[in-house]
């Protein structure tokens, strides 16, 4: 005989809230925290890509990365001022009918503006990017006297402490 197991839908329902969440912490990032949403679901609006940003001392390299799938390179601009790296684009709305019937939604289309504050050390003249399967990734060189470097601890023997 076989048993039934009944299933509980809390994955599914903690999945959605997460879906929710991070729309409505998208419009909180986006200065429009508790604006309508659009009429349409499928209207641009504004989002905040994922970015991972580090210094990697074995190659003595700065390295930022930027989730950007469904964009086209070209729709990307990167800007270098003082110490600010400024990444701005858009992801563009590409349906071919005006109003489809939607059955399931999570992508976000719109603009989308980061500024990371660039280490010290980092040689901005030098900065590239490249743009590989939906990541932008822009690196540049950084000094050796800019890397954090180890200082070791002397230890003072006994006898000179208690002498102290």
């Amino acid at each position: 005989m076989t048993s039934l197991v009944l299933r509980d839908p809390l994955f599914e329902d903690l999945f959605d809230f997460r879906r929710e969440f991070d729309k409505i912490f998208n419009r909180m990032l986006t200065a429009k925290p508790w604006g309508k949403e659009e009429t349409a679901k499928w209207q641009s609006f504004n989002f905040v890509p994922p970015v991972e940003a580090y210094v990697d001392k074995e190659i003595k390299e700065y390295v930022c990365r930027i989730f950007l799938p469904g964009i086209e390179p070209k729709e990307v601009q990167i800007h270098v001022q003082g110490n600010l790296l400024n990444i701005t684009g858009e992801r563009k709305y590409n349906r071919t009918t005006k109003e489809p019937e939607v059955l399931h939604e999570e992508f976000t289309y719109g603009k989308f503006a980061r500024t990371l504050e660039l280490p010290e050390g980092v040689n901005a003249e030098k900065m590239y990017a490249k743009f590989l399967n939906g990541v932008l990734e822009i690196t540049a060189p950084v000094s050796a006297a800019a890397l954090p470097r180890k200082i070791e601890i002397k230890t003072i023997p006994m006898t000179k402490q208690v002498a102290a």
